[in-house]
């Protein structure tokens, strides 16, 4: 396994990763003008690997909008193919996205059409990249074991990118899910999540949280997992100079999970 993060793909980001002992950044772009910027900096994201020897594991556009009025719309779809085409020649080793749920036609629709897109992204990477599903319902409707057996279970070749605290938060299991699916994640985030009764208080740095990341790491371990592990900084509170404290935690605490396989 390896440690990472999720951090801006600037020179100044990638500067910051390798100073802080990552061997990786993760780079999420929530707005298609935002994963157009990523496509037009290609070659400069390049020359920033090069120079620091940190490469970009992985790559995810999210907040999807991809099918409306019963169709995956074609420009749409071309944009997330041209962001693939990126995460390929950059050598990234996961794509990660989700599709929306149109509410205008049935779930044996939106199943069909979430199939046939994740289904072109499978086509074009052709073993180059592992196509991974998010866990996350920001517009995603493909969050929990009842989609995945659907969608999953018709593309042998999707994974999942897995983050607890997203299952966490909607009231599910989270441990039995990562057992279950253990051997389709293809990226994992490390993301803490606090809760009281039903209200959410924070997401703060893994390990300071609710979940059990011992149990989670025994079910890796179980499962053959051996991919990445990224740092999400997800909270209200953690910011600043607070935030990269928090940064400082989680990897302190992460590493003694990190057991070596040789």
């Amino acid at each position: 396994m390896r440690l990472g993060r999720i951090i801006n793909y600037s020179a100044e980001g990638f500067d910051q990763a390798k100073a802080e002992g990552f061997e990786f950044i993760e780079v999420c772009l929530n707005y298609q003008d935002r994963a157009e910027a990523f496509i037009a900096a290609q070659n400069d994201i390049a020359a920033q690997i090069k120079r620091t020897g940190i490469d970009v594991s992985s790559i995810g556009r999210w907040n999807h909008d991809i099918q409306a009025e019963g169709v995956i719309i074609p420009e749409r779809k071309k944009h997330y193919l041209n962001l693939l085409d990126a995460a390929i020649e950059l050598g990234a080793k996961t794509f990660v996205c989700g599709c929306n749920y149109d509410e205008s036609i049935s779930l044996w629709r939106n199943y069909g059409n979430a199939i046939e897109f994740f289904d072109a992204l499978l086509k074009r990477a052709d073993g180059r990249i592992k196509v991974a599903v998010q866990n996350c319902n920001w517009n995603n409707f493909i969050v929990s074991p009842k989609q995945w057996e659907v969608v999953l279970g018709e593309l042998p070749e999707l994974m999942l990118k897995f983050d607890a605290s997203h299952a966490y938060k909607r009231g599910e299991d989270y441990l039995a899910q990562l057992s279950d699916w253990g051997e389709r994640v293809a990226h994992f985030h490390l993301k803490g999540i606090v809760r009281t009764g039903s209200r959410l208080v924070d997401d703060p740095p893994a390990g300071m949280d609710d979940l059990n990341w011992g149990a989670m790491f025994a079910i890796l371990y179980a499962r053959g997992y051996d991919g990445d592990l990224s740092i999400e900084p997800h909270s209200a509170t953690w910011k600043g100079e607070l935030g990269r404290a928090g940064i400082e935690f989680t990897k302190k605490f992460v590493r003694p999970f990190m057991v070596s396989r040789n």
